[in-house]
């Protein structure tokens, strides 16, 4: 038990409890059902404590083509033809991969699974062991567990589980974590610049408590966001780039402080407009706006990005840009210019006008590249 909790909290950042908890019940014999949003690292806490544990995840995508014989197995058709039904030409599926292996058996979206198919999982649940036919009885190894997830916000192709499935399993809910911990799970995985991280994240948050939103944004909102913004600056200012060199109109390295200064404030509109356009690609598809609302997805998103961007006297020096040469200095815009419009650019439907602000103000979440 101690080295699947351990495996656990080197992959995870936080769950201390949810780790713990789940790890002493698997340890107990018992199976578990994991009820929470999606991308709250259900997944990764079950790779890591399957791996902790030295024995073989098996995963099962549950969806309404989820029949028993998909699940337990079944006969090849062509060896049956030609030998007749036997042990021999049958194919496990991952329920008995998982008990024969004494594996660690994950079935998502539980709640999508047919009736049918769940009542297999019970009996299982309850005599491990699962009779098949022409083939016998086969009994689950010592170490064979079964863990369930499922979404319970979800209303769309999904049905109640049977009281008796909770009967037959432990239940742990599994919920958002804290913002510093969804800050440190995007640097993590995006590397993206500290400033832009924190305000990937506060826009996230932000869509599971706006009034016109009935389902928010996951973590991995966030991470999609810091990633396509980075890219994106990073690009345009390439292009940009390009282009000045190209028609004569780039400022010397020795210019007047007038051009360098319009420089920079074209360099945070431009870092804003990036920003912009990454929240709306990575968080317009993954919120529901509630039903009856005037509003679109676009317009809600492009309100909470707006938002989101912090106190001018909150960012200062390179913590705001994330770039630590001059060019990054200049990039480094006013206060919440984040990825924003480009200078003169008239606003595109549900788009709101470019913000800026004294030159002086610092880039408040530039991406490093």
């Amino acid at each position: 038990m101690v080295g699947m909790a351990d495996a656990a909290r080197a992959a995870m950042v936080g769950r201390q409890r949810d780790i713990e908890v789940v790890a002493a019940a698997l340890a107990a014999g018992r199976s578990v059902l994991l009820e929470g949003p999606p991308g709250t690292g259900k997944t990764t806490l079950l790779r890591a404590l399957a791996s902790g544990a030295g024995v073989p995840l098996v995963l099962v995508e549950g969806n309404a083509e989820l029949s028993p014989s998909r699940l337990v197995g079944h006969h090849d058709p062509s060896r049956v033809l030609s030998e007749g039904y036997g042990p021999d030409n049958f194919v496990p599926g991952p329920l008995l991969e998982a008990m024969t292996a004494g594996g660690l058996l994950y079935v998502e979206e539980l709640n999508r699974v047919p009736e049918e198919t769940l009542n297999v999982l019970l009996g299982v649940l309850s005599e491990r062991r699962v009779h098949v036919p022409r083939v016998g009885e086969v009994e689950a190894a010592p170490t064979f567990r079964m863990v369930a997830a499922m979404n319970p916000y979800d209303a769309v192709g999904t049905g109640r589980i049977s009281p008796a499935l909770y009967d037959r399993s432990c239940r742990v809910a599994v919920g958002y974590q804290s913002r510093q911990e969804e800050e440190a799970v995007v640097a993590r995985r995006s590397g993206g610049a500290p400033a832009l991280v924190a305000r990937a994240v506060r826009a996230v948050r932000a869509t599971r408590e706006h009034p016109d939103l009935r389902i928010g944004s996951s973590v991995r909102g966030a991470i999609d966001l810091v990633a396509v913004a980075g890219e994106l600056h990073a690009l345009r200012r390439a292009t940009a780039t390009t282009f000045d060199a190209a028609t004569g109109h780039a400022a010397a390295a020795t210019g007047h402080a007038a051009a360098a200064t319009g420089h920079a404030a074209a360099a945070a509109a431009a870092g804003e407009d990036s920003g912009l356009d990454a929240a709306l690609a990575a968080l317009s598809g993954r919120v529901t706006v509630r039903e009856g609302s005037s509003r679109s997805a676009e317009e809600i998103v492009t309100e909470i990005w707006e938002r989101s961007a912090p106190d001018p006297e909150d960012v200062t020096g390179d913590d705001a840009t994330g770039d630590n040469d001059a060019e990054g200095d200049q990039a480094g815009g006013a206060e919440g210019q984040q990825p924003g419009e480009d200078p003169g650019k008239a606003p595109g439907p549900g788009r709101p006008p470019a913000r800026t602000t004294p030159a002086g103000a610092r880039e408040a979440a530039t991406p490093a590249r």
